[in-house]
């Protein structure tokens, strides 16, 4: 199944935020700097999806599917973002071209530059 751009970002930050507690759609406003009434239509429509369950106080969780998907694009960013660095990018530049990039690359690009960052790394 092909799933948004938006709807990735939407479920790599929960699973970002989850790292520090229970999330809220606040918490999501806050972090991607969009207002909650657009995070609320999100999060409904990734809940009519199965990505994520909202439970009775509001807390946010992934879904297995959604916690796949988040878990593939924040280890997209991460590597990413690590091999603009290491090729010289200032970080603020190379966390923002990660994010980008993260959701477009091929398979095989990424895997490629997964596996210079390892060879660079060991």
């Amino acid at each position: 199944m092909v799933i948004k751009e938006s709807a990735e970002m939407y479920l790599e930050t929960v699973h970002i935020l989850a790292q520090k507690g229970p999330v809220h759609a606040v918490e999501i406003a806050r972090y991607l700097n969009i207002s909650k009434p657009s995070v609320s239509v999100a999060i409904h429509n990734l809940e009519s999806e199965k990505y994520i369950l909202i439970d009775q106080e509001g807390h946010i969780s992934l879904l297995p599917k959604g916690l796949e998907i988040a878990e593939r694009i924040y280890e997209r960013h991460t590597v990413l973002t690590e091999f603009f660095e290491k090729i010289g990018v200032s970080p603020e530049n190379a966390v923002a071209d990660a994010c980008k990039i993260e959701h477009d690359i091929s398979d095989e690009s990424f895997y490629k530059v997964r596996d210079l960052i390892a060879k660079l790394q060991g």
